[in-house]
């Protein structure tokens, strides 16, 4: 961090802050991700944070680092967003189908899709010496789903300690908290993340040829409308979700009733044009009309792997379709 940059910022030039903060504004987006479970609620706290930043940068004494500073101011607000209320409704398309009896109904319902294009513009900072997580597993959606299950305090120690690899000090100095309430909470929160993970060997790698040619699998089954093909590719344990709606569905039989009860509105999807999201394989759905020959946007779906197949498998609304460079319609 430039003392000439500071001293800029600190007599108002806005230029000058903006160059402070743009070193980590990606990382702090993320981490706002991970805490809240939502892409558009992760944007919006992170402006409410800048400007805060922005409106008590005298308050900044160079204690610690400037990244610091701001990932403490991020991670309060994001506190404060998560106490200040319980989750507002989430609006969501029915079905064009009845579905079949869901295993269960799913709690994390404003959960989102985040862009792995987002993720390229990282600095490429190390994690503290206490970080359990890699990065990779720190951002898959059964990560972040499970994250969003703990108690706001438990959420933060969770991130600060086993991902962005604060010492034990260091994130109680951030949260305002005593070394052993931070201890005591990250214990709790690691029960309850571990209980969530599933055993298994490691997914394929990214881009590797393993996980194209699952993908390449999983497309063919997809869009030849052929179900048990489709779940055949998919783990004993799989699991099929749709947020906003509530409805999951665990094992492939409970996935085999529900792509079978969907038969005929899945069967309008045309055309899956890639993408990635939370480092997982990811397309846009497009469903053509039947009038215009237009292709509209139907949907994200994801999916998430294992190196024994398809062990997640969640379908997102359009309104993010933007935030991946999909159009909402093509020609």
């Amino acid at each position: 961090m430039s003392a000439e940059l500071l001293q800029r910022a600190r007599s108002g030039d806005r230029d000058a802050f903006a160059a402070l903060v743009e070193p980590h504004r990606s990382e702090l987006q993320l981490h706002c991700y991970r805490m809240l479970g939502s892409l558009q609620d992760a944007e919006d706290t992170l402006q409410e944070a800048l400007l805060s930043a922005w409106m008590g940068l005298e308050g900044f004494e160079a204690r610690s680092s400037f990244r610091t500073w701001l990932y403490r101011i991020a991670t309060n607000r994001c506190l404060n967003a998560l106490r200040a209320s319980t989750r507002k409704p989430v609006a969501a398309a029915p079905l064009a189908v009845p579905p079949p009896e869901p295993s269960r109904l799913g709690e994390v319902l404003w959960l989102q899709p985040y862009p792995d294009h987002l993720l390229d513009g990282l600095p490429d900072q190390n994690p503290g010496p206490e970080a359990r997580y890699e990065s990779h597993e720190a951002i898959s959606l059964a990560f972040i789903t499970a994250v969003q299950l703990l108690p706001p305090n438990q959420r933060a120690v969770l991130l600060l300690r086993d991902v962005l690899g604060y010492r034990a000090a260091e994130a109680a100095d951030l949260l305002g908290l005593t070394e052993s309430a931070v201890t005591s909470a990250l214990k709790r929160a690691r029960a309850t993340i571990q209980a969530t993970r599933s055993p298994g060997r490691p997914a394929p790698a990214p881009g590797s040829q393993e996980e194209r040619a699952l993908t390449d699998r999983f497309v063919t089954a997809f869009t030849d409308h052929d179900v048990t093909a489709l779940v055949a590719l998919m783990t004993d344990d799989v699991w099929v979700r749709m947020p906003p709606l509530p409805f999951e569905y665990r094992g492939t039989e409970s996935a085999h009733r529900f792509f079978t009860a969907i038969d005929a509105h899945r069967r309008t999807i045309s055309r899956l044009i890639p993408t990635r999201a939370n480092g997982h394989p990811a397309w846009g759905e497009y469903f053509r009309d039947p009038v215009t020959g237009v292709l509209h946007c139907a949907g994200i779906l994801v999916a998430a792997f294992s190196a024994d197949g398809v062990s997640e498998l969640t379908h997102f609304e359009t309104t993010l379709a933007p935030y991946f460079g999909l159009p909402h319609t093509l020609t």
